[in-house]
């Protein structure tokens, strides 16, 4: 993939519609998440049209505080899985990227002072959409051991959410596409979550 990939969704849609482009505009992947479904499910495509499926992503379980979301391949195969890390997810996001129910990466936010600013101020009229708008969250994916090698900004945009992904470091193909899985993810649950 030639970084930085580009990730972007309307704001005003029914259903989450993302897509990823790479450094020179090329379609990566296009993100579709059924709107009104008990459990979570999303699905990832290779093109607009909804053809060429590429990757499922299913929650385990109804709630979704701690829920593992599993990622599989058009053929069924399993791909890993992210969770959220239930009460440290409070305060600033914090998910664990799985492979054979290993944790394999971890996803933080950077900077838990911005989320709790924005989580105040988020409550107060026309404030809120200032803060919001401003105040811009980014994300590091490490391994276990704090190696950095990813990182997910987000850019102040109006009608549109608006992320571009920068590779820190160099990584197989495999723990790659799991972590952009993650990302995305992290991405559709974030913005539910404010």
């Amino acid at each position: 993939m030639q970084y930085p990939l580009q990730l972007r969704f309307k704001l005003l849609t029914l259903g989450q519609r993302i897509t990823v482009n790479d450094a020179g505009d090329n379609l990566v992947m296009f993100i579709s998440q059924k709107l009104f479904k008990l459990r979570e499910k999303v699905e990832i495509f290779g093109d607009h049209s909804r053809s060429e499926l590429l990757f499922r992503i299913e929650a385990d379980r109804v709630i979704d505080f701690s829920a593992n979301y599993h990622f599989s391949d058009a053929e069924g195969n399993v791909w890993g899985a992210v969770r959220r890390k239930g009460m440290k997810s409070l305060w600033a996001a914090h998910y664990e990227v799985m492979q054979d129910g290993q944790v394999d990466m971890t996803i933080r936010e950077e900077s838990p002072v911005k989320k709790l600013i924005e989580s105040v101020l988020g409550e107060i009229p026309l404030v809120g959409l200032a803060a919001i708008y401003l105040l811009n969250p980014s994300y590091i994916v490490s391994r276990p051991d704090g190696t950095p090698l990813l990182r997910l900004t987000k850019h102040p945009a109006v009608f549109e959410g608006k992320f571009s992904l920068q590779k820190l470091a160099e990584m197989p193909e495999d723990d790659e596409l799991r972590s952009l899985l993650a990302l995305l993810m992290l991405v559709l649950l974030e913005r539910g979550r404010g």
